[in-house]
């Protein structure tokens, strides 16, 4: 047994490092220049916080076990790291936000069962509401994040769960959990407390599965924001229970941050944050999809009628989806760009706030396969400038370019703002087929007479453009 290598005041110096070092990982993720510094800050940030613990006099436990799980979530980290695809990253965050939910959960109920310190009067009672408060956070937290795994992956349909009186269920179960709150506080032996704990616990459970489910597949990068939020202001409960002043910093920092983020995305979207928060507040009016109308033919075309309408322009924007990821074709662009850059030909990307099924999916894809950050541009900054361009690619996109969403007043994405390559001179949309976006929403822009649909592979049909450089 080794106790306390490190002194407190050297700990407290090491988190006061860390916790500078996890606000510039912020500034450095906030920018796509400085991204890979940025993360190099996080991971320093992390490294100094985990040695700061381990050896300060706080851990007296057994060395040797206690490294061992380090090297063995750290094999886990590092094999799903070489595993997971690009196009798996946002339910791998969905489902690693569920796993510090769990971490809350288990810290709370064994800092209640096993308290670091003894408390009295005023100061138990505050301590006995941080624990139900983080408890309750990261079970919601836990459930929310499940769930929102099973419909990005799949495994869950995307479509929200719209239950009737549905928010007079969520109010019930607040209620609920305030109230057994009141009792788990006022409890005078750990049995009662515990019953209390376990009523909370279940109901937080279903409420955290109700909360995500309620939400539709197209707001769903939004509910991974929130995720995240959710997860840091569990983390900053838990440090509040172990007073711990790190945890607490650095969890109000990924709580705040998601938040903001969220709130943007929301405005993104044309949603309302409380709204989306609240469960898919709102839903009910809009949640049957627009499917099969007949609105007219689409004009397909082949790869050289593709080729000819590339070198014919003299400015193209790229509009990337969820479809080139999957088809994993940032790769094969990146190759085209340099092929038509010798024959002047100007290219932009042009990204969606939400595109993909997480916050800044498309900037990732195009960082990985290292395009140039100068030729990339938000949808803010293109959308008024369409008529300047004349070809628009959209690869694997859908929802993101659908005019129904300012043309239709029913549409279940109305008033979400969309990047509006229709009215660009021409616009070819690069898909497997005809199906729907994540929303279900039929796209008018397939039938639009400036439109032609190239289908297919989307890494496949941009490889044959390659030939261009002959």
């Amino acid at each position: 047994m080794i106790s306390g290598l490190l002194t407190i005041e050297v700990v407290r110096a090491l988190y006061v490092i860390s916790a500078v070092l996890f606000i510039l990982t912020l500034g450095g993720l906030s920018n796509q220049e400085t991204s890979r510094k940025g993360n190099a800050y996080g991971i320093t940030a992390m490294t100094i916080a985990i040695v700061a613990t381990v050896l300060g006099p706080q851990v007296t436990g057994n060395y040797i076990a206690l490294l061992l799980l380090i090297l063995i979530g750290g094999s886990i980290g590092l094999l799903l790291s070489k595993k997971v695809q690009m196009t798996e990253m946002p339910e791998l965050v969905a489902i690693l936000h569920s796993l510090v939910g769990l971490a809350a959960v288990l810290v709370g109920i064994v800092n209640f069962l096993n308290p670091t310190q003894e408390y009295l009067g005023v100061e138990l009672t505050i301590h006995l509401i941080e624990i139900y408060i983080g408890i309750f956070i990261g079970m919601v937290t836990f459930a929310g994040s499940i769930i929102a795994f099973g419909k990005l992956s799949g495994k869950v349909s995307g479509n929200p769960l719209v239950l009737p009186a549905k928010h007079y269920l969520n109010l019930l179960m607040l209620i609920s959990i305030i109230y057994f709150g009141t009792i788990f506080v006022g409890s005078s032996s750990i049995d009662e407390g515990l019953i209390a704990l376990g009523f909370m616990l279940t109901i937080s459970l279903f409420f955290g599965i109700h909360l995500v489910a309620s939400i539709g597949g197209a707001d769903m990068p939004v509910v991974v924001s929130m995720l995240n939020s959710y997860s840091g202001w569990a983390a900053s409960a838990t440090g509040f229970m172990l007073s711990n002043d790190l945890l607490i910093v650095v969890g109000a920092l990924v709580g705040s941050s998601g938040a903001i983020l969220s709130y943007i995305m929301c405005r993104a979207m044309n949603r309302s944050f409380i709204s989306v928060i609240a469960g898919g507040f709102g839903t009910e009016t809009s949640s049957t999809p627009v499917e099969g109308q007949d609105q007219g033919e689409v004009q397909a075309i082949n790869i050289e009628e593709f080729k000819s309408m590339i070198t014919s322009s003299k400015k193209i924007a790229i509009i990337p989806g969820y479809g080139m990821a999957v088809a994993q074709a940032q790769f094969v662009v990146n190759e085209i760009i340099s092929i038509l850059k010798n024959k002047n030909i100007e290219v932009i990307f042009v990204i969606h706030p939400v595109a993909g099924r997480m916050p800044g999916h498309m900037n990732v894809l195009l960082a990985e396969a290292q395009i140039p950050y100068d030729i990339v541009y938000e949808m803010d900054e293109v959308n008024d400038d369409f008529e300047k361009i004349d070809l628009s690619i959209v690869i694997g996109a859908n929802d993101i370019v659908n005019p129904s969403a300012l043309e239709d007043p029913n549409s279940p994405i109305a008033g979400m703002p969309v990047i509006e390559c229709w009215r660009g001179t021409s616009t070819v949309v690069m898909k497997r087929g005809m199906s729907t976006g994540y929303a279900g929403v039929e796209n008018p822009l397939f039938f639009k007479e400036n439109t032609k649909m190239l289908f297919g592979d989307a890494k496949e049909s941009l490889s044959q453009v390659l030939t261009l450089n002959n």
